[in-house]
């Protein structure tokens, strides 16, 4: 059966077109089943067929397997590929695997035969300065195996006849988030149908996996774009699994199923996107083995307004598709500016053009309308003076800034984009670099785009490395409008400006880089480093950063020893022996490198690039990676091994380097004071708390009285109301929870939000709950209860101590700390519920109102009734000497409230308070009765009785 299908194939290709699935179909049927039968049908071919077999010059391949694990960002792949010369004489086979640009050969391994040859990392011998002036002169070729952010591997040898080779490359890669997912690429293009093609990768997130999908394969001309149309399946055979933190998932196309794809075999990207759960706190900190890793990408952030000049190339060699994308992304692009955005335009040729001369105009529905005209109206003439538009768009930036009264934590930047190199003006690259530098004087950044393959891919990439932007390169005959899209959409909205990341400093050791000049929605920050301190049994950490008109203080301490949570040896789906490695030493490895590597980029000093080279190819050696100052090399000789070459290409591009950016120039912002990591403020007795009880302390006459308010669940109390005057108020909500066994109310009530309202000299307010806080300032930010925070603005400073309390502090004369009570197993009759305590009441007015503000700038005196009820005003010195048996009375504003002698436990119950106690829901004790007190709703700022305001 198998000769005369083979027969019929024969005939049937030299007549016409072979039925591409008859043909899959025999293959999978008769060869799968023994991958070696191509190699006995080769000795059974007949004679009439040894012709067209003779024209069949390459080895088939019969396997191609990648499997991959991610583990925390980290993944590990391993390619094997199998190749089976079939023929009479030796055949060359070519192993081609384009792989990301950012990613690190780690080992190639090849068997030809019972012959097996190992790849070994070396170190590359330093070039004379004349090689090196002659290769940088050369400019890149465009068959260099780089396609906008992958490099081919290439590996050729010659198979004897009947025999096959197998290769096994490994390349690690730390994966980068790009608008709010992490995205993993396999170049699946063998050219061919193969017999056994699968695809595995199995994922690991201890933060827990959220929005993991599998787009259909994606072809080289979508390559880079984030995004494609038609996202709607995953390839045919496609299997995906997950649990919160472990996925699997596998591609295993049948040779059927891959004719399907494509006649003569897939050519295109298998990807698998996803991200992790994550909230506004330090980040997630993972610690093995005396190495941690830090991954920090805050959400639910207000963005922060943008001052933006867009440098276009408009040149002859813009002319047609290029010029035509670029006009459409610059209308899309203008229509996502924001209203708090100021923006300008210039196009460049020979002449520098400016939209709008010395200014940046704000967003406006005018200003948009006229900016799309002048974009509409760009043509391409002329040559390309570079130096030139860039030195007018750092001018005129620089000028907006120097001249009018920005927001201080508003971002400035320039997105350049050129399709060449520099042909007028100054064109030598060097002069060009340090012009920029000099013109941009580390007040913004500055992001690049290249088209198509006659740009200077090492000028724009230096250019942006070195003024803290990020570059990308695209295809000309590539989809550029969406490219531009994408790219900006990653830039557009800085959430967070001047992040710093600390640790003890007797704790770690070579730290990667920990300041940031920005943080864009949807990307992330990741910190590497070794720890040192190994007697202490966690890692304090603190992020600060500044988020439009705040100051934003993160802090933790993560569990050192964390075997369980970091140690995936044994998990299922990993048993492949990743589980040996040390991922976050090797993460850590992979960060330093590359910041060592865009280090020497940057460097004009030939001495420190010597250093930086050496300390770059040390650590690359250690860990096994080819860099570009290691190669690979074959123990046996006669193999031919092509490394991707990154001569001319920084790993920043397209890799972690988008995350390093420059720190020269940029000073971090001025550090909050250590001591606020210990409380700075004293609570004072009077308070709101539990059932609610209120406490009202009176330092100067030595004694307390306290009260109950016996309310209804949903009701809202006025605390403090001082809004026409100091601008500030106080409300709290009651929550509802039955009464204890034989008790004698009918249920109780606690406070389950507090929110605090200012309103000088800026509106803001804070809606707090045990779980979480809103501070909104006309932006809105949330924060979670159970991370330690510190927020400050100019007025206003939210500290919150983790699980534990809130303080707020108004313009430094007004504090409030509020306590948080949670149960691990509560009773029936419990809720998670809030305490309210003021600390400094200076601010305040002495009209502030209030159940409790009434009391904070009034007297009350203490008087005890005799039997005969002549009244006698108790002194200071008999207060402690009064028993709680006899009757006793208060004078508030000349009324007398008869009170008793109580006990009460404040904060938490760690203190216990001696007050007099008024009963009936403070009847004659407080201004008017208990409903006076309830405001109409949460944000309701009135402060007399009848009177009801909103902020």
């Amino acid at each position: 059966m198998f000769l005369w299908l083979w027969l019929c194939w024969g005939f049937s290709t030299s007549s016409g077109q072979p039925d591409s699935e008859l043909m899959a179909r025999y293959l999978e049927e008769e060869l799968m089943a023994d991958y070696s039968i191509m190699e006995q049908v080769a000795r059974r071919v007949p004679r009439q067929a040894k012709f067209l077999q003779r024209l069949e010059t390459r080895p088939r391949m019969s396997e191609f397997t990648v499997k991959s694990t991610i583990i925390s960002r980290y993944a590990f792949t391993t390619v094997s590929c199998t190749m089976v010369n079939s023929g009479s004489e030796a055949r060359e086979a070519v192993f081609e695997m384009q792989i990301p640009a950012a990613a690190f050969i780690s080992n190639f391994t090849m068997s030809i035969g019972n012959k097996t040859y190992y790849g070994e990392v070396t170190g590359k011998e330093k070039k004379h300065n004349s090689d090196d002036k002659a290769r940088h002169k050369k400019p890149p070729s465009p068959t260099d195996g780089r396609e906008n952010g992958y490099e081919t591997f290439k590996a050729s040898v010659f198979i004897p006849r009947k025999m096959q080779a197998k290769f096994l490359l490994h390349y690690e890669e730390l994966l980068q988030r790009r608008l709010g997912k992490y995205e993993y690429t396999v170049s699946i293009r063998p050219q061919q149908l193969v017999g056994r093609l699968r695809v595995e990768v199995n994922i690991l997130e201890n933060s827990g996996i959220v929005s993991l999908e599998v787009p259909p394969l994606r072809n080289s001309k979508h390559k880079g774009n984030g995004k494609v149309e038609g996202d709607v399946s995953p390839p045919p055979s496609t299997v995906v699994g997950h649990t919160k933190t472990l996925a699997k998932v596998t591609f295993n196309p049948s040779v059927v199923e891959q004719t399907r794809i494509a006649r003569n075999g897939i050519l295109g990207d298998f990807i698998i996107r996803y991200d992790v759960n994550r909230e506004l706190s330090v980040g997630d900190v993972q610690i093995l083995n005396g190495y941690f890793v830090h991954y920090f990408a805050p959400t639910d952030l207000p963005p922060l307004p943008k001052n933006v000049v867009f440098v276009l190339d408009s040149s002859a060699s813009m002319v047609g598709t290029k010029l035509k994308q670029t006009k459409e992304a610059l209308f899309t692009i203008l229509q996502d500016l924001r209203p708090e955005d100021h923006f300008n335009i210039i196009g460049f040729s020979n002449r520098i053009k400016v939209w709008q001369q010395d200014r940046l105009v704000p967003v406006t529905p005018n200003n948009i309308r006229d900016a799309k005209k002048y974009i509409h109206n760009m043509s391409p003439t002329g040559g390309t003076n570079i130096n030139g538009a860039l030195q007018t768009g750092a001018k005129l930036l620089n000028d907006y800034i120097a001249q009018n009264d920005i927001d201080a934590r508003s971002v400035s930047l320039i997105i350049f984009l050129t399709d060449g190199r520099p042909t007028v003006g100054e064109t030598q690259s060097s002069k060009i670099l340090s012009n920029t530098k000099d013109a941009i004087r580390d007040k913004f950044c500055l992001f690049t785009i290249g088209i198509g393959n006659d740009v200077d891919h090492r000028l724009l990439e230096r250019m942006a490395l070195e003024n803290c932007g990020m570059t990308r390169h695209f295809q000309e005959d590539e989809d550029a409008a969406s490219h531009l899209k994408g790219f900006y959409d990653e830039i557009g909205t800085p959430l967070l400006s001047d992040i710093r990341v600390d640790y003890p400093e007797d704790n770690v050791e070579q730290v990667t880089q920990n300041f940031f000049p920005n943080y864009f929605n949807g990307s992330e920050i990741i910190i590497a480093g070794k720890l040192i301190n190994h007697t202490s049994d966690s890692l304090h950490v603190e992020v600060t950063a500044s988020n439009s008109k705040k100051y934003i203080l993160l802090k933790t301490d993560v569990a050192i020893d964390l075997p369980s949570r970091n140690d995936i040896r044994g998990v299922p789906g990993l048993e492949d022996g990743k589980g040996d490695k040390n991922y976050i030493e090797r993460a850590w490895s992979y960060l330093t490198i590359k910041e060592l590597l865009n280090s020497r980029l940057k460097s004009d000093d030939n001495q420190e690039k010597d250093y930086l080279m050496e300390k770059a190819k040390s650590m690359a050696l250690t860990y096994n990676f080819v860099t570009p100052f290691t190669v690979l090399k074959m123990r046996e000789a006669g193999l031919h091994s092509e490394p991707p070459q990154e001569e001319f290409i920084s790993p920043s591009t397209d890799g972690i380097g988008e995350k390093l950016q420059s720190l020269q120039g940029h000073k971090a912002p001025p550090g909050i004071r250590r001591q606020q990591d210990k409380q700075r403020i004293k609570i004072s007795k009077t308070s709101a708390d539990g059932d609610p009880h209120f406490v009202i302390d009176f330092p100067s006459s030595k004694f307390s009285i306290c009260f109950n308010i016996d309310g209804e669940p949903g009701d809202i109390l006025r605390l403090v109301s001082d809004h026409k005057e100091s601008g500030v108020t106080v409300n709290g909500q009651l929550i509802g929870a039955p009464a204890p066994p034989n008790g004698h109310k009918k249920h109780r009530t606690y406070f389950s939000t507090i929110t605090i309202l200012s309103n000088k000299p800026e509106r803001s307010y804070l809606e707090i709950t045990p779980k979480r806080i809103i501070l909104d300032d006309g932006e809105r930010l949330l924060l979670s209860c159970d991370r330690s925070a510190i927020v400050r603005s100019s007025s206003l400073e939210v500290s919150i101590s983790a699980n534990s309390n809130i303080t707020v502090t108004i313009r430094d004369t007004i504090s409030f700390v509020i306590l948080i009570h949670h149960y691990k197993k509560p009773a029936p009759y419990q809720r998670d519920h809030l305490g309210f305590y003021i600390s400094n009441s200076k601010g305040l007015s002495s009209v502030s109102h209030g159940l409790l503000g009434q009391f904070l700038n009034h007297e009350v005196k203490l008087l005890q009734e005799s039997l005969n009820t002549s009244h006698q005003q108790v002194g200071q010195n008999q207060t402690e000497a009064l028993q709680p048996n006899p009757t006793n009375t208060l004078k508030v504003k000349g009324r007398l409230v008869p009170v008793v002698w109580k006990q009460r436990r404040i904060y938490n119950g760690q203190q216990e308070v001696d007050c007099w106690f008024a009963k009936n829901n403070a009847d004659k004790l407080i201004d008017g009765s208990y409903k006076d007190y309830l405001a109409s709703h949460p944000f309701d700022t009135g402060n007399s009785f009848g009177t009801i305001n909103s902020l």
